[in-house]
C-alpha cells in the first residue's frame, strides 16, 4: 500500500509538471501582446488593460527594446485615465534613458498631448519643438506621424486652427493606416469647424466616421460626430443632431473619457432646452457639471450653467436661475481667461523660439567672426579695411535683431493689457489701472465714480444674427464708451458682454448722466451694416468713493449689486447706489427677449428715471 502510494504521488507530480509545460507552450508570446496592445490601446481600454498586466506578469522575458515599448504603453495607459501627474515623470525618464529615438521621439508626442490635455500649453509647445526638431532621425513613418498629429492637435487648441489645419492636411496627403488618418480626420474637422470653413456637404465627415468605425475608435469617432451634430445645428436640423447624439451616447459614457462625455451632454442640453424637454435638458446640464472636476474650465461647462439658468428661468424659479446665473457668469469668465491664457502661452513660445534663433544667430556671427580674425592675422596689414567692415556689419546685425526684440516686446506688452477684440483695457490692466487713479484720488480728495455695465440678453443677437453681428456691437459699445469719456477715465472689458468705466473726479449725478447718455446711444445703435435690423440694450450700476470708499473691490461689489439689480428690475435701466434708501425709475421699457426686429430705422429711446438704492 505505501509503495502503491508513493508511485501515485510521483505519477501526480509527473502530470503537472506536464500541464505547466503545457500552459507555457499554449501562452502567447509577450511580442503578440505587445502588438495587441498597441492595436487596442485607445479602441478597447479594459483588453488593454488586462493585456498590459499579463505583459508585466513576464517581465522577465522582456528584451530591452520591448521593456521600454512596455514602459511606453504604461505611461499612455496613465494619461488615457487622466493620471497625468504619474505619466509624466515617467515619460521624461523614458526620453533621457532610452537609446532609441523612435522611443524618445515618441514619448516626447504623448507627453505633447498630456500637456494639452492638462491646460499646460507653453510646456507642450515647448515639448512640441524639441521633439519635431528630431523628426528626421525617426526610422518608423507611423512615430513620425504621430509627432504631426500632435502638433495639429496643440496648435487647434491653443486658437492656432490654420496651423492646425495645415498639419492635418500634411498628413492627409500620404498614405496613411486607418488608425492615423482617423486621428488626422478628427483633427481636421475641429480646424475647419473653428475657421467656419466645414464642407457644405455631409459625404466627406460621414466618410471618416465610418474610417474611425471601421478600426473601433470609439473616442475619436464620437469627436467627428459631434462637430457633424453642431454643423446640423448651425443649418437648422437640431432633431437629427439630438438623435445623432443620444444613439451614441451610451458607447460614449462606456469609453469613460470624460472630456468626450462633457461634450455630448453639454450639447444635448442646449438642444433639448431649444426643443423644450426641460427635465432632459436639466439632467443632460447637471450631468455636465458634475464631471467638471475632470475636465477643468472648458466650453462645455459653460454651455451646462447656461442651461441650468435658462431652465430655472423658464420655470421661474428666480432664485436658483440667479445662483446658476452667477455660476454661468464666473465660468464664462473663466473660459475666456483660459482662451486668453492659450494665446499667451502660444506667444510667449513663440517669442522664446525667436529670443533662442537670434541668439544662435549671433553666436554664429560671432564664430564667424573670429575665424576670419583668425585668417587675418596670418595675413598683411592690408587687410584692416576688411576687418572694420565685418565689424560694422556684425554691430548693425545685432542693432537691427535688438531693434526686433525690442519692437516684439512692445507687441507683446500691448497684446497682454488689451482686449483684441474691441481696444479696451482687459480685466488685468483695468484693475492694475483703476487701483492707481483710485491712489491718487485719495491723494488729491478728488471723488472717483465706477459705472459697471453688461449687455441685456446678449446671446440672442450671436444667436439669431451670428456671432460677427454680436462683435459688431462689443465693438461699437467700447466706441460709444470712449466717446463720453475724457483721456483721464478708464474703460475696460472685464469679460463676455460685461464693461467697466472709471470717472475721474466726477460725482454721482454726473456719472448717472454720462451712464444715461452712453445707455441711450446703445439702444439707439443702428445695426443695419451688420446686414441685420437688432436692438440692443445694457443695465447700469454706478457707485462712487463718496459712498463706497476708495477701495476698488468694494467699488466694484457694490456696482456689480446695482448692475444685478438693474437686470432683475427688468434691464435698459441705471442703478445707483448712495449709501441710503430711496427709489426713483428710469428705464426704457425692456423686450422679452432683450433683441427687437424691426422694419425701419431704430428710434432713440426716452429717458425715464434713475434707481437709487441704499444699504
Amino acid at each position: 500500500m505505501a509503495v502503491n502510494r508513493r508511485l501515485g504521488r510521483q505519477a501526480g507530480g509527473l502530470l503537472a509538471l506536464l500541464l505547466l509545460a503545457c500552459n507555457c507552450l499554449a501562452a502567447p508570446a509577450v511580442s503578440e501582446l505587445l502588438e495587441q496592445a498597441e492595436t487596442l490601446r485607445s479602441s478597447d481600454p479594459a483588453r488593454f488593460d488586462a493585456l498590459l498586466t499579463q505583459v508585466s506578469q513576464r517581465k522577465q522575458e522582456l528584451s530591452s527594446a520591448q521593456g521600454q515599448q512596455l514602459a511606453y504603453l504604461q505611461a499612455y495607459r496613465l494619461a488615457f485615465a487622466g493620471d497625468y501627474d504619474n505619466a509624466i515623470p515617467r515619460l521624461k525618464n523614458l526620453i533621457a534613458d532610452s537609446p532609441d529615438s523612435d522611443t524618445r521621439f515618441r514619448a516626447g508626442a504623448l507627453l505633447v498631448n498630456i500637456y494639452t490635455k492638462s491646460r499646460q500649453f507653453a510646456d507642450g509647445l515647448r515639448q512640441l519643438g524639441d521633439t519635431l526638431v528630431h523628426i528626421d532621425q525617426v526610422h518608423n513613418s507611423d512615430i513620425r506621424t504621430h509627432g504631426l498629429i500632435e502638433a495639429a492637435y496643440i496648435h487647434n487648441e491653443v486658437g492656432q486652427y490654420r496651423l492646425g489645419l495645415h498639419y492635418a492636411e500634411r498628413l492627409l496627403a500620404a498614405e496613411l493606416p486607418p488608425r492615423t488618418r482617423c486621428f488626422a480626420e478628427y483633427l481636421r474637422y475641429d480646424a475647419m469647424q473653428n475657421l467656419a470653413v466645414l464642407p457644405t456637404s455631409d459625404a466627406p465627415m460621414e466618410e471618416a466616421i465610418r474610417t474611425c468605425e471601421s478600426i473601433g475608435e470609439v473616442v475619436l469617432v464620437n469627436y467627428v460626430r459631434t462637430t457633424l451634430a453642431r454643423k446640423w445645428v448651425a443649418e437648422r436640423k437640431r432633431d437629427a443632431a439630438i438623435v445623432l447624439l443620444q444613439r451614441h451616447l451610451p458607447e460614449v459614457e462606456r469609453a469613460r473619457y470624460p472630456f468626450l462625455t462633457v461634450q455630448f451632454k453639454s450639447l444635448l442640453g442646449e438642444l433639448m432646452f431649444e426643443k423644450g424637454d426641460m427635465a432632459a435638458a436639466d439632467s443632460y446640464a447637471s450631468e455636465t457639471v458634475a464631471l467638471s472636476s475632470a475636465v477643468g474650465n472648458t466650453y462645455a461647462l459653460v454651455s451646462a450653467y447656461r442651461t441650468l439658468y435658462q431652465v430655472a428661468e423658464r420655470r421661474r424659479d428666480d432664485e436658483t436661475a440667479l445662483v446658476y446665473y452667477r455660476r454661468y457668469a464666473e465660468a464664462d469668465k473663466a473660459y475666456l481667461n483660459e482662451v486668453k491664457a492659450r494665446e499667451l502661452a502660444y506667444q510667449i513660445v513663440r517669442q522664446e523660439t525667436l529670443e533662442k534663433s537670434q541668439q544662435i544667430q549671433r553666436l554664429d556671427s560671432q564664430n564667424q567672426l573670429l575665424q576670419l580674425q583668425r585668417k587675418l592675422e596670418l595675413k598683411s596689414g592690408q587687410n584692416t579695411r576688411l576687418i572694420i567692415v565685418l565689424l560694422v556689419l556684425l554691430l548693425a546685425s545685432i542693432a537691427f535683431w535688438a531693434y526686433r526684440t525690442k519692437r516684439t516686446q512692445i507687441s507683446f506688452k500691448r497684446l497682454a493689457e488689451t482686449d483684441a477684440l474691441t481696444g479696451a483695457c482687459n480685466r488685468s490692466h483695468f484693475t492694475q489701472r483703476a487701483e492707481r487713479l483710485l491712489a491718487q484720488a485719495g491723494r488729491t480728495g478728488e471723488e472717483v465714480a465706477l459705472v459697471m455695465f453688461d449687455l441685456d440678453h446678449f446671446k440672442n443677437i450671436n444667436d439669431r444674427h451670428g456671432h460677427a453681428a454680436g462683435d459688431w456691437v462689443l465693438r461699437r459699445v467700447v466706441e460709444l464708451g470712449r466717446g463720453l469719456s475724457r483721456k483721464v477715465d478708464l474703460i475696460g472689458r472685464l469679460g463676455g458682454e460685461e464693461f467697466a468705466m472709471l470717472i475721474y473726479a466726477c460725482d454721482l449725478p454726473s456719472a448717472t448722466r454720462v451712464a444715461d447718455e452712453c445707455r441711450a446711444r446703445i439702444a439707439a445703435l443702428d445695426s443695419r451694416e451688420t446686414g441685420h435690423v437688432f436692438t440692443a440694450t445694457a443695465s447700469f450700476g454706478i457707485a462712487s468713493t463718496a459712498q463706497g470708499g476708495l477701495e476698488l473691490a468694494r467699488l466694484m461689489s457694490l456696482a456689480d449689486r446695482m448692475l444685478y439689480r438693474a437686470k432683475h428690475e427688468g434691464r435698459n435701466r441705471i442703478c445707483v447706489y448712495e449709501g441710503g434708501y430711496g427709489l426713483t425709475d428710469h428705464s426704457a421699457p425692456a423686450s422679452n427677449d432683450g433683441l427687437v426686429e424691426e422694419t425701419s430705422p431704430p428710434r432713440k429711446p426716452t429717458d425715464a428715471g434713475v434707481e437709487r438704492l441704499g444699504t
